[in-house]
């Protein structure tokens, strides 16, 4: 990186956490929370919570949509090297079907906070406001792209379903798992429709389109 590229990133992310600060002075210990596939046809859907240091610096940390996978990896290891706390929620597909996939969400991201070994005193979350949780709470539009704390917790939810992913395209490699993630791809809803649903499918996602009935 040139001497300019890095003056640009550090300066974009001094605005993130600049963001955050003006919180700072009511609450001390401020988390970021973020979900992970929400939208797919397969697997679950992963929540993450993080808590970084009011000094922290990861350069690149960004919402992980505008991110390599590569880069992904990389931040996922130093965020956890470099976090106060963090934990990521998972919520199976079966729930998803049995509770609905908002539902499920919020399971994962209250999963996520509880599993923290830092209580917060603030949650910033991207976009929702989750029910049930008794910590206070703002939600941010497009907040992985403004928080740290959130961009933070989007790449540990999405790293984390990942490498799920990748797991089951080992139990079911006709499907393309490790490729797609569970989204619906031309390529996985072919896969559907020759092969059938496997164990980690969303039913309730399975519309006449995908299946090749409409």
């Amino acid at each position: 990186m040139t001497e300019e590229k890095l003056m640009q990133e550090r300066k974009r992310l001094q605005l993130m956490h600049e963001f955050e600060d003006k919180y700072s002075p009511d609450y001390r210990i401020i988390c970021g929370i973020d979900e992970a596939g929400r939208g797919p046809l397969a697997g679950p859907v992963c929540a993450g919570a993080c808590i970084l240091p009011s000094d922290c610096e990861i350069l690149y940390l960004n919402d992980s949509k505008k991110l390599s996978e590569k880069r992904r990896e990389e931040l996922y290891i130093e965020i956890q090297e470099k976090a106060l706390a963090w934990a990521v929620g998972t919520v199976d597909n079966n729930v998803i079907d049995e509770i609905n996939i908002l539902q499920a969400t919020y399971r994962a991201m209250r999963s996520a906070i509880s599993k923290l070994s830092i209580e917060p005193d603030l949650l910033l979350n991207d976009a929702v406001m989750i029910p049930q949780v008794s910590i206070r709470q703002v939600g941010i539009v497009k907040g992985d792209a403004k928080s740290v704390s959130i961009a933070a917790a989007s790449i540990l939810a999405k790293v984390t379903r990942d490498h799920l992913m990748m797991e089951y395209d080992r139990m079911y490699p006709e499907y393309g798992f490790a490729k797609h993630k569970g989204y619906g791809t031309a390529q996985h809803i072919a896969a559907i429709r020759e092969y059938g649903l496997t164990p980690i499918h969303r039913k309730s996602f399975m519309t006449d389109k995908v299946l090749g009935k409409a």
